[in-house]
């Protein structure tokens, strides 16, 4: 285990070594326009002067919050309509593919309107992010449910068990696993959307 760990970590690394010299040998040959394309030294040095700004603080905490604030909705949203969906095996047959087919679409095409009904402003963003990361939340809780074992929820229910302790006890720990990667996948996703509506609008 150790040795696959450690020949994927020199893969990786040997990867970014590459991209690296790549971009070196590109911009000090002249290959690629420095416009496009400056050398590694160069951006550097901009970015050190940038980070000492107080603008470009004030500009990350914006961002970060955005963030926050457009995956905590799809957060909760997500678990929510992923949870109500699976009470019923018809919601699932009918809006699963519904909501799967939503995510093909690719949402960035809709980024005016969301700026036409949201303003400029950071809301848009917010907005924007929340409804692109809704996606894999929902799809992943709708999954995660739906596969709950029968069995042991009729074990807990023979031995007493309420809802919430059924949904605490056995839904929950069950679904877990494909939960964290919900709401990894949306995390990815929420951040993307929020750099790229920032940078389109």
């Amino acid at each position: 285990m150790e040795g696959s760990s450690f020949a994927a970590r020199s893969i990786q690394l040997s990867f970014v070594a590459i991209v690296g010299g790549a971009w070196y040998l590109a911009s000090e040959t002249g290959s690629v326009s420095r416009l496009f394309l400056p050398p590694p030294r160069e951006v550097h040095a901009a970015l050190s002067r940038l980070v000492e700004t107080q603008a470009f603080w004030s500009a990350v905490l914006v961002t970060l919050t955005t963030i926050a604030k457009a995956f905590a909705m799809a957060v909760v949203a997500g678990i929510v309509v992923g949870y109500l969906v699976t009470r019923s095996k018809l919601l699932i047959k009918v809006i699963e593919p519904i909501l799967s087919g939503m995510f093909t679409i690719p949402i960035t095409l809709f980024l005016p309107m969301f700026i036409l009904f949201f303003g400029i402003g950071t809301g848009s963003k917010v907005a924007y992010g929340a409804t692109y990361a809704f996606f894999p939340i929902v799809l992943n809780t709708i999954a995660a449910f739906s596969k709950a074992e029968e069995r042991y929820l009729r074990a807990a229910r023979s031995m007493g068990a309420n809802a919430w302790q059924q949904f605490r006890h056995v839904l929950l720990p069950g679904a877990m696993p494909v939960l964290i990667t919900g709401l990894r996948i949306g995390f990815f996703i929420c951040f993307a959307s929020v750099l790229g509506g920032e940078t389109i609008s």
